[in-house]
């Protein structure tokens, strides 16, 4: 390999360039807010005296650990250096035994069903609603966890999504009542949600609305290194106690992170809480508040292109939308979600977080600067200006959201996932039991899980996501052509 082939060399090549990043990490490469952060090299070090141990804290990681307890009113805090990935592994092995049973939103990551599988549990869905005209999924219905759970009394947890990957926020605290009244814990994912913490135009966290365990990336929206985040655990039960073991959930953080944890990663994550916490105090917090709805009232004039807004507050199970998300929908614009991406990047110079079919998402935070912020605005009302301009609307009505609809199950994940399987052609698999995952990412949800049947709505969706060139993975043929599925013998549905 040549020393310009190297990815440090690449990554060198591509900060020099112009392209602003409207997606995670929160930091924004510092574009800005000023990080007096050290050469990580000279901060590099192990588990050396003075320093603590985070599988085994009793010094400075734990008072650091209770520090930001106290600032995001937990009872139980834990630094992640593995991601949110391994606070849901960990939450959800603590919460349900082996092979037990699992109510899950459907839009949840791939790590819930990673966790699933790993469990062997057996999940049974609660699905998000769909919202008319706009392509994105909306939020989870009270009564539908309500009903799942008196359906089937066997349930022994719930874990859901809030915010979406798009900032939708469902009604937690109704939810969290209704799972606690069945004596259950609720698992939270708000991965997307680190920062509501600090602003009071942000949605509440769910740590505030009777979440049990909550489990959020502090790097997608806060100025911390990727692959940071955090696990709290909050006492809800009526006599003070927790609805999960904690020293369970201490035992599997052990079993799911490293054992060599990176001290840089540890320091990021506790700096960017503390620089949130001043910020906040210092008003910034506020001004970036601010800055995001005067950027909204300006987008929200557009008309082939149409901003996601809060105006969609008790439709669709949605009870809050969260500000920093800026959701584009291109329904009715004649273009794709992928297309809108290219022109952004190609064009503009502005790369999004992710693309649907029908939409974009872009991540703004505290880390922005003011000139990227008007560059997205500029870019985007210059957009539909010409779309309207060109008259290019139509009055296409596609499909429900895909994550709306049920999905057939056939067998436990883990059984499909480890059963004996063989590759057919994708456009022949119709009536077959998936054998893996298939799924957009970001932001990783997917549209098929091993063990449900193929069905000719879901396999014209993945056709039609693969022609439209959506980052599909999770397929073991890279090329698209074929699919996982459970060998004949037991492998297609009757």
């Amino acid at each position: 390999m040549k020393k310009e082939e190297l990815l440090i060399e690449r990554l060198k090549k591509y900060r020099r360039l112009d392209m602003y990043p409207f997606h995670m990490p929160g930091h924004k490469r510092a574009e800005g807010i000023k990080l007096s952060f050290p050469d990580p090299f000279s901060v590099d070090i192990t588990e050396i005296d003075g320093f603590d141990n985070l599988h085994h804290p009793e010094g400075i990681l734990k008072e650091s650990m209770k520090w930001a307890s106290s600032l995001y009113g937990s009872d139980h805090t834990w630094y992640l250096v593995n991601g949110s990935t391994c606070g849901l592994l960990s939450a959800i092995s603590a919460a349900v035994p082996h092979r037990g049973k699992i109510l899950v939103s459907r839009n949840c990551h791939k790590a819930v069903y990673h966790g699933i599988y790993l469990n062997h549990l057996e999940a049974v869905y609660v699905y998000p609603q769909s919202v008319p005209g706009l392509g994105i999924q909306g939020g989870i219905l009270p009564e539908d966890v309500e009903n799942a759970l008196k359906k089937d009394p066997d349930i022994q947890a719930v874990l859901m999504v809030s915010p979406t990957y798009d900032g939708i926020v469902s009604d937690v605290k109704a939810i969290a009542e209704i799972v606690h009244k069945a004596g259950l814990p609720l698992i939270v994912d708000e991965a997307h949600g680190a920062h509501f913490a600090y602003g009071d135009a942000f949605p509440k966290s769910a740590l505030e609305l009777g979440a049990d365990a909550v489990i959020q990336s502090v790097h997608k929206t806060l100025p911390s290194l990727t692959q940071t985040a955090l696990l709290h655990v909050k006492n809800n039960r009526p006599d003070g106690g927790c609805y999960l073991d904690v020293k369970k959930v201490e035992r599997y953080l052990q079993i799911y992170q490293s054992s060599s944890p990176s001290y840089v990663l540890m320091a990021s994550i506790e700096n960017s809480i503390f620089l949130m916490d001043q910020y906040r105090k210092e008003g910034k917090v506020a001004e970036f508040e601010a800055a995001l709805l005067k950027i909204r009232k300006k987008l929200g004039k557009m008309k082939p292109l149409r901003l996601v807004e809060r105006d969609l507050r008790g439709t669709a199970g949605i009870f809050d939308v969260d500000i920093s998300k800026i959701v584009v929908s291109v329904r009715g614009s004649g273009l794709t979600g992928e297309m809108l991406s290219q022109i952004l990047r190609e064009k503009y110079h502005l790369e999004m977080e992710m693309c649907g079919a029908d939409y974009v998402t872009a991540i703004a935070a505290i880390g922005d600067s003011k000139k990227g912020l008007k560059r997205l605005k500029k870019a985007l009302l210059e957009i539909d200006k010409e779309l309207e301009k060109n008259g290019n609307i139509c009055n296409d009505d596609p499909d429900e959201n895909v994550y709306s609809r049920h999905a057939k199950q056939v067998m436990p994940v883990f059984k499909a996932m480890d059963g004996e399987k063989e590759a057919v052609p994708l456009k022949e698999s119709c009536g077959r039991i998936c054998g893996e995952f298939a799924y957009i990412y970001p932001p990783g949800i997917p549209l098929l899980a091993p063990g449900e049947q193929i069905t000719e709505e879901i396999l014209k969706t993945l056709q039609d996501y693969i022609e439209k060139d959506l980052p599909v993975q999770g397929l073991e043929d890279t090329d698209l052509v074929t699919i996982q599925v459970m060998a004949l013998s037991g492998g297609r549905s009757v």
